[in-house]
């Protein structure tokens, strides 16, 4: 499965909350919340004991198309598309990983930081990548840098990308979306705030739209 298949998975989505989860117990009210807030879909980090059961309960509330974030073995993948994700993202660029989901047919946009690893990931018949982390590595500027030599190839940049940046990535032609975690944070999450997590999350939305 190739970036391809994760653009059409995506339906025009340019914003990719990406979820640190860890009570299960709010997945389903976030999802509810992000959804609301006119998200089509999430990224559920496996950074968590429960990140597996945080991706089954979003899943199973129907409004979004629930992806699997930070997968660094192939055993994690087969969890996490298990649990019910239907497309993975990785902080690299991991044979097994990418092995792992075409095995299981979903998408998957590994990490790159490097041309060198945007080559590996082009070779591998990859053609949406995830910039990682965006911001840190140089921002707009690298995002530019690299786009430059593969016209082919689509990027999800993520990492340090707040509210303020955001419409400056989108106006990138290789951007396909953007990920961020500037929606749901662990401190709305640990007070249970899914009204400002909705209203950041609508406010994303907006800015995305053309």
């Amino acid at each position: 499965m190739t970036g391809t298949d994760l653009a059409g998975l995506l339906t025009g989505a340019r914003i990719v909350p990406v979820l640190t989860v860890p009570d299960p117990r709010t997945a389903a009210p976030l999802a509810r919340a992000l959804a609301a807030g006119g998200a089509r879909c999430a990224e559920v980090t496996f950074r968590t004991p429960d990140a597996e059961q945080v991706v089954k309960a979003m899943a199973a509330e129907g409004g979004l198309v629930v992806g699997a974030g930070t997968v660094l073995t192939a055993e994690q993948a087969e969890r996490a598309v298990a649990a019910g994700a239907r497309f993975l993202v990785s902080p690299g660029l991991d044979d097994e990983v990418l092995d792992a989901a075409r095995a299981l047919g979903v998408p998957v946009a590994p990490g790159v930081a490097t041309a060198t690893e945007l080559m590996r990931a082009v070779r591998a018949g990859i053609d949406t990548v995830k910039l990682f982390p965006a911001e840190p590595l140089g921002g707009r500027a690298m995002l530019r840098a690299l786009a430059a030599p593969f016209p082919g190839v689509r990027f999800m940049p993520t990492g340090g990308i707040d509210a303020a940046a955001l419409p400056g990535y989108l106006r990138e032609p290789s951007v396909l979306a953007v990920g961020g975690s500037w929606m749901a944070t662990p401190a709305l999450l640990a007070s249970g705030d899914y009204e400002e997590i909705r209203r950041l999350t609508a406010e994303a939305v907006e800015r995305s739209v053309p």
